[in-house]
């Protein structure tokens, strides 16, 4: 098959075009050129920018068009308007923030989608991404017809830039007193990249159309017990989890991303609890939380915990700062003396 690739340098797209490779497709990623301009020699490099450079798009016809960079509807349309019907099958990786709240436990791909104020808004954040999500499924149905949406949870791995598990495998790994946000039942889903794309790309070719989860596992676990499976590949020298209580860290200001994939952060009616049936159905397979524990930190050099803005030098740090940690414990530490 020919597939082009509309974000392919970086984590997910990454792990999508190796895979394809591995399986014989001819690739076109069509890219910025500030990320990977040197990765897959054996893949087409169109350099351009989605957002007011499509030119390189201009020419040429593929199989399918796999989108992984999608994060405004007009984006989607703008592609679809370029390509004029050369693009072959569409699949846009999407998000399971596009629901409303309240999410029920196990809760399929029918449940409705959240509504944006401002339609015309693109400026993108917390509150806005899922909404925007939504409305980029809705351009991709309205332009491309009947495509194919895949809506993953929280995607983890090797060579992901968001600096997320690996904060967690990394503070495990260094062992010590680990300040674990509560409540420890709260649900907990997943995805493995390399699982996800795997899987994708099974999809394409098997010419799938349809809405489908990417989430692991179900039913869904506690977040302790991630923590554990985390723990049982990585764990440190002394390692020791202290709970700390959701309502002690939010009035501190300690929010999801200072301690990331915290469901406790969650807003009221958000679950990590999609039931991801209807992808197991096509395929999709998921490797343990140890597991892809174990390939981050053995993929993890210097430090770990700082990853760097797109087409930038900035340096985000992800996590608790460990002054910031040890303080939070200490305080923790004393309420919970003067209470008992």
């Amino acid at each position: 098959m020919d597939i082009l690739v509309l974000g392919g340098t970086r984590f997910v797209g990454r792990h999508f075009v190796a895979a394809a490779l591995a399986r014989g497709h001819r690739v076109t990623l069509f890219h910025r050129g500030r990320n990977g301009a040197d990765l897959f020699p054996d893949a087409v490099h169109l350099i351009g920018n989605r957002d007011g450079d499509l030119g390189a798009l201009s020419r040429g016809s593929w199989d399918a068009t796999v989108d992984i960079s999608a994060y405004l509807p007009r984006q989607v349309r703008q592609l679809h308007d370029v390509l004029g019907g050369r693009g072959g099958r569409y699949l846009l990786v999407s998000s399971t923030s596009v629901y409303a709240a309240p999410q029920p436990v196990g809760f399929t791909e029918d449940l409705p989608l959240v509504g944006l104020a401002d339609e015309a808004d693109e400026e993108i954040t917390d509150e806005s991404y899922g909404g925007l999500k939504a409305l980029c499924e809705r351009a991709a149905r309205d332009s491309f017809g009947d495509c194919l949406i895949v809506r993953p949870t929280y995607v983890v791995g090797p060579l992901d830039y968001s600096g997320r598990l690996a904060y967690w495998v990394n503070r495990l790994a260094a062992g010590g007193e680990v300040l674990a946000p509560g409540p420890a039942d709260e649900r907990f889903q997943w995805i493995d990249a390399r699982d996800l794309t795997s899987w994708m790309l099974s999809l394409v070719e098997a010419d799938q159309r349809g809405v489908f989860h990417a989430a692991a596992p179900y039913p869904p676990v506690q977040f302790g017990a991630a923590l554990a499976a985390i723990a049982a590949a990585v764990a440190g020298p002394d390692l020791r989890l202290t709970w700390v209580e959701r309502d002690f860290l939010l009035a501190r200001g300690v929010d999801g991303g200072q301690l990331p994939m915290w469901p406790g952060a969650n807003p009221a009616g958000i679950v990590e609890a999609a039931d991801p049936s209807r992808a197991v159905r096509a395929g999709l397979t998921a490797r343990p939380l140890r597991d892809t524990a174990a390939d981050i930190l053995a993929a993890e050099r210097a430090d770990p915990v700082a990853v760097t803005v797109i087409g930038t030098d900035e340096p985000v740090t992800v996590g608790l700062d460990p002054g910031v940690e040890r303080k939070l414990l200490d305080e923790w530490h004393a309420t919970s003396s003067a209470g008992g």
